[in-house]
């Protein structure tokens, strides 16, 4: 089992940033890939960002467009999720996920039915 706890959403105005942050405690020796998606009012859950626990490999949703860098601690077992330039369209609730699968294709990691643990949902609001 591998718990997420996930910290660091807000409101702020757009052109602003924020971070998130994903503690994993638990069986976090079997995590391939942490991710983070989003999900805004009314609309699916989008994939945003995620990245391998050993090698860290990243990848980003188009629609970043390097506004976003993920990056991780292994010292601490987090990750992160540094926002800047944030449009109102970024308001969601982001939810942090971990995998213990191993995909050898990248676009595996892009899916959330290939996450098995979650958190709990932290809610960014963007002004503009």
């Amino acid at each position: 089992q591998v718990q997420l706890v996930e910290s660091g959403g807000g409101l702020v105005q757009a052109g602003g940033s924020l971070r998130l942050s994903c503690a994993a405690s638990g069986r976090t020796s079997s995590t391939f890939c942490m991710a983070w998606f989003r999900q805004a009012p009314g609309k699916e859950r989008e994939f945003v960002s995620a990245i391998r626990w050993s090698g860290g490999s990243t990848y980003y949703a188009d629609f970043v467009q390097g506004r976003f860098i993920i990056s991780r601690d292994y010292a601490k077992n987090t990750v992160y999720l540094q926002m800047n330039s944030l449009e109102p369209e970024d308001t969601a609730v982001y939810y942090c996920a971990a995998t213990t699968t191993y995909y050898t294709l990248a676009y595996a990691y892009t899916r959330q039915l290939n996450y098995n643990y979650w958190g709990q949902g932290n809610q960014v609001t963007v002004s503009s």
